[in-house]
């Protein structure tokens, strides 16, 4: 039995590693394409700024969000230092980018109790956000 639950892990494991492979080689962009999935990217302009621990405090909130299950893929992120252009906004403070399958996985993200949370615990840190969801089909 023991050898039969290592297997099964080790087996588990492989294949894990064997779905990143196409991801790991140089690719062109269009062979790798995201379809069906919606796209959730939310930017935060914090009211303090400079406040470390406000910053601090939504990131810690935001890694939390990370257990409602409909969620996919994340990134959590800060402004780059790009090139000022008139067509990049380097202004937010934070910004947070979710997949979800489908717009229904979207819908249940809404209204799960530690989206709920989140908000209710950290909307007093932000003067402003915005949210882009984009789907293809």
């Amino acid at each position: 039995m023991k050898n039969r639950r290592s297997f099964i892990k080790r087996a588990a494991a492989g294949l894990a590693v064997a779905g990143l492979l196409p991801l790991s080689k140089k690719a062109m962009a269009g062979e790798i394409k995201i379809t069906g999935t919606l796209v959730h990217h939310v930017y935060f302009w914090l009211k303090e700024p400079k406040n470390e621990a406000h910053k601090k405090q939504l990131l810690k909130g935001l890694n939390e969000l990370l257990k409602v299950e409909t969620i996919k893929m994340s990134h959590i992120g800060f402004p780059a230092g790009t090139e000022s252009r008139d067509v990049v906004d380097h202004s937010y403070s934070v910004s947070y980018m979710l997949m979800f399958d489908n717009q229904a996985g979207q819908d249940a993200y809404q209204i799960d109790p530690i989206h709920l949370k989140f908000v209710d615990e950290n909307k007093d840190l932000w003067s402003k956000v915005i949210v882009y969801d984009a789907i293809n089909s």
